[in-house]
């Protein structure tokens, strides 16, 4: 989606319209991008930011998960808990209960982003369970680091997640870090950012993917509003891992030892 900056109720109503018109039956986990609610424009958040457990958001999403039975990641919004700001991703369950949040812990604030003046950095990852599958959460720049998704693999992960707000000046970097941070970890990668105008001359990328555990795209959007979706076969990846055991090699430890020859 592309999102009207700084109002969040169009852009709930803009959601609403989206899921009702394209959500397919019986959907496991219906995932959002980045800031969905506010778009990429940081001079927008705090004004625009709710609490985590009683806003309009949180409302929202839990409705939705209620009224289609899915699952919802629900991208990020900006909450606020006592005097600091987060750029946080919400997790609902099919029942609409609020059962993980994961704040953003890498802040993007170069070549003209100030994102760390407007919202605190996240303290731990998070990897949540939904009907049994285990999901790795993660937002736009987070992608960048390659430790996190390794993280989430060692503690079980079975699908990746990254939701993002992407520049359209970079999508090299965006197709290559989410295949890569997949074929590294042997993982299925749910990879979305938003799409459109943001302001100032900017755009968003969107290019969205479903990324199979080699790398592959399974399903994908590249351009416009609206939802696109896939099957997920794990019983496929867990037998790829088996014939092709690289996570097994994967060291505790890759210290660096620096030798300095004499001449």
């Amino acid at each position: 989606m592309s999102s009207i900056i700084g109002d969040v109720s169009a852009n709930i109503d803009k959601v609403e319209k989206i899921i009702s018109a394209g959500l397919k039956g019986q959907t496991d986990v219906l995932v959002l991008p980045e800031v969905w609610t506010v778009g990429w424009s940081c001079s927008h958040f705090r004004e625009t930011a709710q609490n985590l457990y009683n806003g309009s958001v949180s409302a929202f999403l839990s409705e939705i998960a209620r009224t289609y039975n899915t699952n919802i990641i629900g991208g990020s919004y900006i909450t606020k808990q006592d005097d600091n700001y987060y750029n946080t991703c919400p997790v609902f369950d099919r029942n609409g209960n609020l059962v993980a949040a994961y704040s953003k812990l890498h802040l993007y604030s170069y070549y003209g982003c100030d994102e760390d003046k407007y919202v605190s950095s996240g303290t731990t990852p998070v990897m949540v369970n939904l009907d049994g599958i285990k999901y790795g959460l993660s937002i736009c720049y987070d992608i960048r680091f390659p430790e996190l998704y390794r993280a989430y693999t060692k503690a079980g992960a079975d699908i990746l997640v990254n939701c993002a707000a992407w520049g359209s000046n970079k999508p090299v970097p965006w197709e290559m870090m989410t295949k890569s941070r997949a074929i590294e970890n042997q993982c299925y990668m749910l990879a979305l950012t938003q799409s459109g105008y943001i302001e100032n001359g900017e755009y968003n990328l969107g290019q969205s993917r479903i990324i199979d555990y080699k790398g592959e795209e399974v399903s994908s959007m590249m351009d416009g509003e609206g939802i696109f979706s896939a099957d997920i076969y794990l019983d496929l990846m867990y037998d790829f891992r088996e014939k092709s055991p690289t996570l097994n090699d994967v060291k505790d430890n890759y210290e660096v030892k620096i030798l300095c020859a004499k001449f």
